[in-house]
């Protein structure tokens, strides 16, 4: 039996098709091992989104290629796609997978094998309209949590971001797809599914029949039906931009028992100035009544965000104004990403590039005050009552216990002599066991 390790760089939709890609390999009678393991084929699923990403995903293929040069080496995803073919010249791969194509893995592995070709798939992303790759996952490691994508591409071009040259325009996943996946993740013992996409907002956006589906949405026609699904006890979404979210969606959205109060709203930047360079779709003005739209409908919802720090021409004028609307909003846990020039991006080229040094600066400063933020948001539910879906034992300071997440993906620990995991238990948070672990006593 040859033997396969894959490796995964980057977002839940990488992960989701690193997932989709490992079954695939298992189907074809692969025995998949861990990375740093001895293995005849190795799969590295790469990132673009900053300078940063691509390095780690250079670095994993060459790391891939020490573990055993006479392996066959396939790179996949969206360095790849931003990079191009003439990236095979380079030898870094012995097979090249642009983004819509990693469900031809097997193919051109059986293709290799025959020819010892180096061999490409890919194509320009941006030209035409694409059809929605076909990848499935049949399980999930645990048996837990699954991501299920269901939508990619993105039509927003800001003018920080290679995400759309990467991905190419919005195509969304056939309903009936995503109904089937989340029914055999169920059937297979599965208890929650987030589901994901590179602009999960757009998902159905690009069809031309009339949208009748309620709150406007096909995305919450989507959810009603999954909703349904007997087995499956937990949705959570990813990514939002904010203008998805109105008085009807969140309204419908609160009406569904099984979704979890946990959003994350992109916002980048809390100065309006900044957004409107960024080209952003909104305001501080609109992004504050979303969150309070959500606050309204859920009681005390997990609100979390990404910020770029030290786009060209920040002024410390305009950080200040973002570090007090975020300190308005109060988040529970932000993101914080330095600015990285993407080539082909308008903001490459921007004046007033910011030294590295304030960069980091401002960085650790918005890092601080999110683990400030994220601690007093944990902290305001000791006391409360809560259900935990448990997820695998822990042993702290000679103590069993299990640890799992709330709806609201706070981290929890119940003390328990037995394995539960995959168990929805409910109780009373007491207080914290460590500093990212709180506890709760069951019922």
């Amino acid at each position: 039996m040859k033997r396969a390790a894959l490796h995964n760089l980057g977002c839940k939709v990488n992960a989701y098709e690193t997932q989709a890609m490992q079954q695939l390999l298992e189907q074809a009678g692969y025995k998949i091992v861990a990375f740093g393991e001895q293995a005849d084929v190795y799969v590295v699923n790469t990132c673009s989104v900053t300078n940063i990403a691509d390095r780690k995903s250079r670095q994993m293929l060459h790391r891939a290629r020490r573990l055993n040069p006479d392996a066959v080496l396939v790179a996949a995803g969206c360095y790849v796609q931003a990079a191009g073919p003439d990236l095979l010249e380079e030898g870094i791969a012995d097979i090249i997978l642009g983004n819509n194509k990693k469900e031809h893995l097997i193919r051109m592995l059986d293709e290799y094998q025959k020819t010892q070709t180096p061999a490409t798939d890919w194509e320009d992303i941006n030209r035409g309209q694409k059809q929605y790759e076909r990848l499935f996952i049949r399980q999930t490691a645990g048996h837990t949590r699954a991501f299920i994508k269901i939508q990619d591409g993105c039509n927003q071009f800001c003018s920080y971001c290679v995400i759309p040259y990467a991905r190419g325009r919005v195509r969304s996943r056939h309903p009936d797809d995503i109904l089937k996946e989340v029914q055999d993740l169920s059937d297979g013992g599965c208890k929650e599914v987030v589901l994901t996409g590179i602009h999960l907002s757009s998902y159905g956006t690009q069809t031309k029949e009339p949208d009748t589906h309620p709150a406007g949405s096909a995305l919450i026609g989507l959810l009603l039906e999954i909703h349904a699904i007997a087995g499956i006890s937990r949705i959570r979404l990813g990514s939002l931009e904010p203008g998805i979210i109105t008085e009807e969606f969140a309204k419908t959205l609160a009406g569904m028992e099984k979704i979890c109060p946990h959003f994350h709203l992109s916002l980048q930047s809390g100065s309006d100035t900044v957004l409107q360079r960024m080209n952003r779709k909104y305001d501080t003005r609109e992004y504050a009544e979303k969150c309070q739209i959500l606050r309204k409908y859920f009681k005390n919802p997990a609100i979390t965000t990404d910020v770029i720090v030290g786009f060209p021409g920040e002024t410390e004028e305009e950080f200040l104004t973002t570090t007090q609307f975020l300190q308005q909003i109060h988040f529970y846990e932000m993101h914080i990403f330095k600015y990285s020039k993407r080539k082909g991006t308008k903001a490459a080229v921007m004046d007033g590039q910011i030294p590295e040094a304030v960069k980091a600066q401002r960085s650790a400063a918005l890092i601080a005050l999110g683990e400030k933020m994220s601690k007093d948001y944990r902290d305001s539910f000791i006391g409360a009552e809560s259900s935990v879906l448990l997820e695998e034992p822990f042993v702290y300071d000679g103590k069993k216990y299990e640890v799992g997440y709330t709806k609201e993906y706070l981290k929890i620990a119940v003390e328990s002599e037995k394995n539960r995991s995959n168990t929805v238990v409910r109780g009373k948070i007491t207080g914290y066991l460590t500093q990212d672990i709180y506890i709760m006593v069951e019922f």
